[in-house]
């Protein structure tokens, strides 16, 4: 099921409702009273924050449906776990961990198998990395991690190396409102010639007939494998621009090929 059905789960999203701050003060007071009965009014109240967090993995391929029920537990946790006394948003909170669960269940599910034994070495890494964070106020060194672990630290990169998510060459990086810039806009790519792009595509003749800043930033790009960033600094134009150019300059080159 799309993310822009109405129905997800068999919840109608656009019937959810929308809790007031002072609301959400009122019923997590009560339920943390001792009222049974409001937990659920919380989830009901709280579902389109989780409509809202799992838009951002849209591009993952998994079924919507299935990253709905994952957002809905990290919800639930959130509620269960919520301290008033914080005086923070509810969402401020939330968002974290039902980003979390969604992760959890991503890394879980990935067609890349990780071992368990090395999944365990990774997330008891992650663990003592939060903890040294708190006691220390910065970030531990890799070295510090594998001496609390007592693990060797090459295993412990490893391990940490293993749950890393892949990220797709079309994950969108920008947005400006324009053309997104995606991922594969930022590799390099510094083993091909200018002979095997002239011979293999043969679109010298393409390119002739663009302007000269078109063909300044087809060479750039193409010919001296250099990123759209490094093209927009060495032009003078922003990052935006260059990938507008860039495929218009493509499309009117396909034209003539």
């Amino acid at each position: 099921m799309v993310l822009n059905k109405v129905e997800i789960c068999g919840v109608n999203t656009s019937k959810l409702p929308v809790l007031s701050g002072a609301k959400m003060k009122e019923l997590f007071t009560k339920m943390q009273a001792g009222d049974g009965t409001i937990r659920e009014q919380l989830i009901k109240g709280n579902l389109r924050l989780v409509l809202s967090v799992i838009q951002r993995f849209s591009n993952r391929g998994e079924h919507v449906d299935d990253l709905f029920q994952v957002g809905c537990i990290g919800l639930m946790k959130a509620i269960d776990n919520f301290d008033l006394s914080q005086n923070v948003k509810f969402s401020t909170y939330a968002v974290p961990m039902i980003i979390g669960e969604i992760r959890r269940y991503l890394r879980d599910n990935n067609s890349i198998r990780v071992s368990r034994s090395l999944r365990d070495i990774a997330y008891k890494a992650l663990q003592i990395r939060d903890k040294l964070a708190t006691e220390c106020s910065r970030e531990p060194t890799i070295q510090e991690i594998a001496a609390k672990l007592e693990t060797p630290q090459e295993e412990v990169i490893l391990a940490l190396d293993a749950i890393q998510e892949p990220v797709s060459l079309f994950e969108p990086i920008y947005h400006d409102g324009g053309d997104p810039i995606y991922v594969m806009d930022q590799i390099g790519d510094h083993k091909q010639s200018d002979r095997i792009w002239l011979e293999s595509l043969s679109i010298k003749e393409g390119i002739e007939r663009l302007g000269e800043r078109e063909k300044r930033i087809i060479s750039l790009r193409f010919f001296q494998g250099k990123t759209q960033m490094e093209v927009a600094e060495e032009i003078g134009i922003s990052q935006a621009q260059v990938s507008r150019l860039e495929k218009a300059a493509l499309k009117h080159m396909r034209k003539h090929v």
